[in-house]
Parts: C-alpha cells; sequence; structure tokens
C-alpha cells in the first residue's frame, strides 16, 4: 500500500476537476491544467475529495500510485496557489531585470542572457529573481534553467542559486598551502 497514494485530496469549491478517460483537467481561478495519467491509475471525486486508486495489481502500476496522486495534488494547487522559485545572483555586477515578458540577466558574459518567460512570470527585487506560475514542472524546469545559466562556483560563491541553498566554499592554494607548513 502506497502510504502517499491512499491520501485523499480535498477539491476547494472554486476548483472543477473533469476526468475523460486518461487525462484529468482540473479548472480554477489561476487557471486550466490537464495531465495524462497512467492507464491503470484511477481518479474518483466524491463530495470534494478525489482518491486515487490503482487498478493494476503489479509492481509497476502500484510504484506509480503516489506519484499520480502528487501529480493530481499539484495540478489543484496551482490553479489555486499557484507555485514560485525564488533565485539568488551574486556577485559584483551581476544583475536581472524584467522586460516585458522576458528575464534579462547580466552575469559576467559579455553579452546579456535572456530567458523567455511562456507561462511562467518574472518578478526581480534588487537580487532576488522569483519564478512564478500554475505548473510546477514548468516553474521548476524555467529556474533551473536560470540556474545553470551561472551555477554558484565554489571559490566565492558568485552565481546563481536558490534561496537558502548553502553553496560549500572550497579553500583557495595560498590557504591551503599555507595550512600544511
Amino acid at each position: 500500500m502506497s502510504r502517499i497514494g491512499k491520501k485523499p485530496i480535498t477539491i476547494p469549491a472554486e476548483v472543477t476537476i473533469a476526468i475523460k478517460g486518461d487525462i484529468i483537467s482540473v479548472k480554477g481561478p489561476k487557471g486550466e491544467l490537464s495531465r495524462r495519467l497512467d492507464p491503470r491509475i484511477h481518479v474518483e471525486m466524491k463530495d470534494g475529495i478525489a482518491t486515487v486508486s490503482v487498478t493494476g495489481s503489479d509492481k509497476a502500476a502500484r510504484s506509480l500510485w503516489g506519484t499520480s496522486r502528487m501529480h493530481v495534488s499539484n495540478l489543484v494547487d496551482g490553479v489555486t496557489k499557484g507555485f514560485f522559485k525564488q533565485l539568488q545572483i551574486e556577485g559584483i555586477g551581476y544583475r536581472a531585470s524584467v522586460e516585458g515578458t522576458t528575464l534579462v540577466l547580466l552575469l559576467g558574459f559579455t553579452h546579456p542572457v535572456k530567458v523567455e518567460g511562456g507561462p511562467v512570470s518574472f518578478k526581480v527585487e534588487k537580487n532576488i529573481v522569483t519564478v512564478s506560475g500554475i505548473d510546477k514542472e514548468i516553474v521548476s524546469k524555467v529556474a533551473a534553467q536560470i540556474k545553470r545559466v551561472r551555477p554558484p562556483e565554489p571559490y566565492k560563491g558568485k552565481g546563481v542559486r536558490y534561496v537558502g541553498e548553502i553553496v560549500r566554499k572550497k579553500i583557495g592554494k595560498k590557504a591551503a598551502a599555507g595550512a600544511t607548513k
């Protein structure tokens, strides 16, 4: 039995869920999301509570149970509250700005790096970039793409990191050579 998969999902009053075959569509105040679930996963709605169950008894079907339940829960959370990731930019001369739906990053390259927003929106306050949207996967993917432009380097810690992420710094050559004598 999946501990996560058997938990019920409470559906707020402003959210409607439509299930057609193996596609689940969720509509709420922030927008509409849909996702294709595995055919062996069954979602049942009753009195504002959704339960996810597995129809197959094989190990592969049971392993998808908890994952599918979290996908449905993320759809509901996305259309009601939304998701966001915050990135911190560290380094002298490193900065970000928003031009329309595009994020422009100045991270020490000879050219500015532009990241298209698409279904996510950007907000910049000082050195904190906030990526927000209704789809958790897309928000996380765009945040990872921004971080990949200039990951934090281990000697001075310059680069882009998630807020709260701890970057372990290495000791430089000078300090390491002086420590051995």
